[in-house]
C-alpha cells in the first residue's frame, strides 16, 4: 500500500475508500471513450476501414484515419457541410459527430450523396 492510500483508509474508512475506488475505475474505463467525439472535435467512422493509418487534408484541417475511425479539430465549417467533405475525399461516412453531437440519419444520407 502506498502512503497516499493509508492516509486516504484512514480519513474515510474502508468502505468508504472502496466505493470511491470503485467510481474512479468506471469513471476511467467509460470517461475517454464516451467524451472523445465530442471534446473540440469532428470524428467519422468510415464505411470501409483504410487499409493503414492516413492522414488527409479536408478543408485546410488534417484528417487522421485509422481503420474505420477519423478524427480532426472542430474548426470553422458546420458538421453537415465538413461530413461531405469528409467523404468526397476519404469515403462514405456511416457516422459523423461534433461538438454539438451527432448527425442523424438523414443528414449521412445527404453527406454522402454530396459529390
Amino acid at each position: 500500500m502506498t502512503t497516499e492510500t493509508i492516509h486516504l483508509l484512514r480519513k474515510y474508512g474502508p468502505v468508504a475508500l472502496a466505493a470511491k475506488l470503485a467510481l474512479v475505475g468506471a469513471l476511467a474505463l467509460a470517461g475517454p471513450a464516451q467524451a472523445a467525439p465530442h471534446a473540440g472535435l469532428f470524428a467519422a467512422v468510415l464505411a470501409s476501414p483504410v487499409a493503414e493509418p492516413r492522414q488527409a487534408i479536408v478543408d485546410g484541417v488534417l484528417w487522421k484515419c485509422a481503420g474505420e475511425q477519423c478524427s480532426a479539430p472542430a474548426q470553422g465549417s458546420r458538421a453537415a457541410i465538413t461530413c461531405a467533405r469528409v467523404a468526397r475525399k476519404l469515403g462514405p461516412v456511416v457516422r459523423f459527430s461534433s461538438p454539438q453531437g451527432d448527425l442523424s440519419a438523414d443528414e449521412i444520407t445527404r453527406c454522402n450523396a454530396t459529390k
